[in-house]
């Protein structure tokens, strides 16, 4: 496993949660290996109590078992939450007039696919509250499903009225697990355990702020909307995706270059400053960003396809197949050309 490049995120999931994502592929008799491969985890962490990802390998992770198992749930519940079932819920949730009419036909329509939790909305005494009533949830995967849920949820809210939602209050109807620190990183506010039920209050007013998205933009969210239950809300978190979808189009068009600072801001309408400012507040910055789409890239077309090393170095970003070589070894392990041979048949 490579080391954490200068300016990259902390590692602060916890290893539980993997291990719960193992546990689905025990359930749908698949190995995991290959998961934990395509999201760059180490096996032996699994072995570490203490141990912990980063969210862009959690992400990762996420987004590949997903699809690979076609269950948004990761084998939660008695029937899978098929692939496409988050985009379901947003799409019946954007139109409203306000957050509380969508978080009312988010938690409806998400009890017309999952019979195992219900998620309800509620309101009293200028307080908003979301909380989740389990019927059954798979055994090992409780705290997992539990706090993905509310993840889902809070982090929807957000980007739908493009607010960061401060909870007044957060529970969870399990004990304290050892590795409760993380919960910081994932909610904005303190974790009470033990609680009678699962779920989180706030400030009711946010209920009638109308939606600040559209279909487009919920189109352009769906290609990443796991960022949004894995890392908290901040002012606008689909910056770093702009600028994602921007290095994608200049490497589709077979471009040799990727668009430096100056050409971002001026495509996407903001000052270079504020471009650098906005990113780093999102816990981003435009190298790690470029590194990360040209790994994407790379692994791409190392596995399927078979042009020559130097001509996939250009298509990736880079000026010359030596650096494309040293630059995909720091993130593999490998060079280019053996893992090539490792994935042929």
């Amino acid at each position: 496993m490579r080391k954490p490049e200068p300016g990259t995120q902390a590692a602060v999931t916890p290893i539980a949660f993997v291990r719960a994502i193992s546990q689905a592929y025990a359930h749908y008799g698949r190995p995991f290996g290959p998961a934990l491969i395509a999201a760059h985890i180490a096996p032996h962490l699994l072995e570490n109590d203490a141990a912990r990802v980063t969210a862009e390998q959690f992400e990762a992770l996420n987004l590949h078992a997903m699809r690979e198992l076609d269950d948004e749930a990761l084998g939660w519940f008695s029937r899978p939450m098929r692939w496409g079932s988050l985009g379901l819920l947003c799409r019946a949730a954007i139109s409203a007039p306000d957050l509380g009419v969508a978080l009312k036909r988010w938690c409806r329509c998400h009890g017309l696919i999952v019979d195992d939790i219900r998620i309800t909305l509620s309101r009293r005494e200028g307080t908003a509250s979301i909380t989740i009533e389990e019927q059954a949830i798979r055994q090992g995967m409780r705290e997992f499903c539990l706090v993905s849920t509310l993840r889902a949820v809070h982090g929807f809210a957000c980007w739908l009225v493009d607010s960061r939602i401060p909870f007044s209050d957060l529970s969870f109807a399990f004990s304290r697990p050892e590795h409760a620190s993380s919960y910081r990183a994932m909610f904005p506010g303190e974790a009470r355990f033990d609680a009678a039920q699962t779920g989180f209050s706030f400030n009711a007013d946010y209920l009638t702020l109308p939606p600040m998205r559209d279909e487009a933009a919920t189109r352009a969210m769906l290609q990443n909307a796991l960022r949004l239950m894995v890392l908290q809300y901040r002012r606008d978190r689909l910056l770093v995706e702009r600028v994602r979808m921007q290095f994608r189009a200049r490497l589709a068009a077979n471009a040799t270059s990727l668009p430096n600072a100056e050409e971002l801001a001026e495509s996407l309408n903001i000052s270079r400053r504020s471009l650098h400012r906005q990113l780093q507040e999102e816990g981003s910055s435009l190298q790690q960003i470029k590194d990360d789409i040209r790994r994407e890239r790379a692994l791409q077309l190392i596995g399927r396809s078979n042009r020559p090393l130097k001509q996939v170095a250009h298509m990736a970003g880079f000026r010359n197949e030596k650096s494309f070589s040293r630059a995909f070894r720091q993130w593999t392990g490998q060079s280019p050309g053996e893992m090539r041979r490792e994935r042929k048949p």
